[in-house]
């Protein structure tokens, strides 16, 4: 493509997940079953944690929100792949390319803070049992998730507004199976060192301190689970903590593994198979994880299915 400002470019290709023919069908079957359970098990999980009086916990009111975020996050990206699979043309309009980058960038960001939020209410949980519902106040859970997601809106208006007002030159073809900030940075033509510091200062913060206080907090935990005389209080205590400990290694594992790989090794097919876990296979994993270990969510389910008219409530 012969190169051309921001008026006259009206179209986005994304290269997709992989350039062999062989596999679109059996990787259309895959992610459509990856997804399908994604969308059942986080909107099932959401109107489980409402519908039921016994989940109406700051702990299950977090986890309502990192559902809602894994679904929104998934759905930003899994059925323009899926029609892009059926389609063999993996094209995507100028304008939906922004709006999946906005989407795409506030989902994933409220992710890291929504599970540090959920980090901060187990660490008061086990180390302030007796303050715990003043601690976890209604009003402070309502703080602790809005301003995760104030922050991330903020955070991808700013990139999505800064890449979109630059000239796109020399090339339409995104090397990603959506449509990603770093990407789209590579394909600018004018001065992109701003937003790309932008890009580096906002991610390492993003990841360094949500992960802190996840630390912090787990830190916290074992010292007052040490602390405990009761074998049976310990592992309560190890318990109520198994199932976002499982996501906190899961998210931010792969994550690492992208950020840590040598420049020397790395490649965007290597990125490409970290993104397709991070914004695919976690949001189905989730649901999966809380659904399995909690047995909270277990009697939960139990009292809705003998008693489904609650879901008309």
């Amino acid at each position: 493509m012969s190169q051309q400002n921001l008026t006259s470019l009206t179209e986005f290709i994304l290269m997709g997940v992989t350039k062999q023919p062989e596999l679109q069908v059996p990787l259309f079957i895959a992610f459509l079953i990856v997804y399908t359970i994604t969308v059942v098990g986080n909107l099932g999980m959401i109107l489980l944690t409402q519908v039921d009086s016994r989940l109406h916990t700051p702990m299950y009111f977090f986890i309502k929100h990192l559902a809602f975020i894994d679904l929104g996050n998934s759905t930003v990206i899994c059925p323009k792949m899926l029609v892009n699979f059926v389609m063999d043309q993996n094209v995507i309009s100028y304008y939906a390319c922004a709006t999946q980058l906005a989407f795409f960038l506030m989902f994933i960001i409220s992710e890291f803070f929504i599970l540090s939020a959920m980090a901060y209410d187990r660490c008061s949980a086990i180390c302030n049992p007796l303050l715990y519902n003043v601690i976890m106040s209604q009003r402070h859970c309502h703080m602790l998730v809005g301003i995760p997601y104030l922050y991330s809106l903020f955070q991808a208006l700013l990139f999505t507004i800064k890449i979109f007002t630059l000239n796109f030159c020399g090339s339409n073809i995104i090397n990603h199976f959506y449509c990603d900030d770093v990407p789209l940075v590579l394909l600018l033509c004018s001065n992109a060192q701003e937003i790309e510091l932008l890009i580096i200062l906002f991610s390492a913060f993003n990841l360094l301190s949500s992960l802190l206080v996840i630390l912090v907090s787990y830190i916290l935990i074992l010292i007052a689970i040490f602390r405990m005389h009761s074998a049976e209080g310990r592992k309560k205590a190890f318990s109520t903590c198994g199932s976002h400990l499982t996501m906190v290694v899961v998210f931010y594992g792969s994550l690492l593994f992208m950020y840590t790989q040598p420049k020397s090794t790395y490649s965007f097919d290597t990125d490409k198979m970290a993104s397709v876990f991070y914004t695919l296979v976690i949001p189905m994993l989730n649901p999966l994880i809380y659904s399995l270990r909690n047995k909270e969510v277990k009697n939960a389910l139990h009292r809705v299915f003998r008693n489904p008219c609650k879901l008309c409530i």
